[in-house]
C-alpha cells in the first residue's frame, strides 16, 4: 500500500525493506544495490553544523530540483552521478514510496567520494572574510591588501577543505589537498571546480543572481572522475542578488545565511541544542529557498 504524503517539512524519512546507507545533516541515502544510491532530501536544516529542530517547508524539494538542473545544464562541463529523478524509472521496490520520493529524491551512480570539499570563491565573504581580515590570505592565497567584505576578487580562487562527518569543515591548502589525494586528482578537481564555477556565476549573472561561492563534491566511479551529491544550492553556495549589490559589508542572499543571521542576533554559542526557529524565520527562508530555484530555473516546484 502507498504511504501518504505527510504535510509539513519532511526531517526524516523511514523506507522498510530499502537498505538505510548513511543519514546526513540534510540527506537521507539508501543503498539499492553495488552501483546505485537513492538520495532523499530532507527539510532539515543545518546551521553552524547543528541541525535545527524545525525544517524549512519545500527545502528538500528545492534542493533536489535545483540540482537535477545544474547536472543537466553542466553535463558537458564533466560527468556526474546523475540517473532520474522521475520515480516511475525507479526500481519497483521503491514503487510504495512514491508519494514521499517525489520531487526531493534521484537515483544516482554509486561513486567513491573523494573526501575533499572542493570550494570556489569569486567574491569575499564567509570564512574566507574572516581568514582574510586575520591573515590577508585563504588557505594560503595571498590576497590584495584592502579588500572589503563582499568584494569581487579578480578571478575565482579554489580554497578546499576537509570533509567533515561531524563538526567544523576546516580550511586546508592546495598542497595539503594534493597530499592527501595525489597531485594529479588535486589539480583535475581543482580545474574542473573553477571551470563550473565560471559557468555557472556567468549564467546565475544573467538571471539576477550573484553566486559568491559555492563547493562541488567530487568522487571515482569506474576510475572516472565524477561530479557528486548536490550542486550550486542555496545549501552549498551563497547565492546574492544582484541588484542592490554593494560591497563593503555583508549582502542579503537567496540561502540559509538569513537563519545564521537570526542565530547570531540572540547570541547562541552553536552548541547543541539548538535554539527554536520562529515561524517568521521559517516562512521567509523558505520563500529565500524557491525565489532562488525560480530565477535560476525558470521553474516553480513540481
Amino acid at each position: 500500500m502507498a504511504h501518504q504524503k505527510q504535510s509539513g517539512p519532511l526531517l526524516r524519512t523511514e523506507l522498510p525493506g530499502i537498505k538505510l546507507f548513511s543519514r546526513g545533516k540534510v540527506r537521507d541515502i539508501y543503498e539499492l544495490s553495488d552501483d546505485q544510491l537513492l538520495i532523499v532530501a530532507t527539510d532539515r536544516l543545518s546551521a553552524f553544523d547543528v541541525v535545527m529542530a524545525e525544517g524549512i517547508p519545500d527545502k528538500g524539494r528545492v534542493l533536489t530540483q535545483l540540482s537535477c538542473f545544474w547536472f543537466s545544464m553542466l553535463w558537458d562541463v564533466c560527468r556526474n552521478h546523475f540517473l532520474t529523478a522521475n520515480t516511475r524509472d525507479y526500481p519497483s521496490e521503491l514503487h510504495p514510496y512514491t508519494l514521499e520520493l517525489s520531487g526531493r529524491s534521484m537515483l544516482v551512480r554509486k561513486a567513491r567520494p573523494f573526501p575533499i570539499e572542493c570550494v570556489v570563491r569569486g567574491y569575499l565573504a564567509g570564512s574566507g572574510w574572516k581568514d582574510y581580515r586575520t591573515t590577508g590570505e585563504i588557505c594560503g592565497i595571498r590576497l590584495p591588501m584592502g579588500l572589503v567584505e563582499s568584494a569581487k576578487l579578480d578571478e575565482p580562487i579554489f580554497t578546499p577543505a576537509t570533509k567533515a562527518a561531524s563538526g567544523h569543515d576546516e580550511n586546508i591548502s592546495i598542497e595539503e589537498m594534493a597530499s592527501r589525494i595525489g597531485n594529479e586528482y588535486a589539480r583535475k578537481l581543482r580545474d574542473l571546480s573553477v571551470d563550473l564555477y565560471l559557468r555557472a556565476s556567468h549564467y546565475a549573472m544573467k538571471h539576477g543572481i550573484i553566486i559568491a561561492d559555492t563547493k562541488f563534491e567530487w568522487g571515482l566511479y569506474q576510475d572516472e572522475i565524477m561530479l557528486i551529491d548536490e550542486v550550486l544550492t542555496p545549501d552549498s553556495s551563497r547565492f546574492w542578488p544582484l541588484e542592490g549589490y554593494q560591497p563593503g559589508g555583508p549582502q542579503p542572499s537567496f540561502d540559509k545565511q538569513f537563519v545564521r543571521d537570526y542565530l547570531e542576533s540572540i547570541r547562541w554559542n552553536k552548541k547543541p541544542p539548538p535554539p527554536p526557529l520562529p515561524p517568521e524565520i521559517v516562512r521567509k527562508t523558505a520563500e529565500k529557498y524557491r525565489e532562488a530555484l525560480r530565477r535560476l530555473s525558470g521553474n516553480d516546484l513540481y
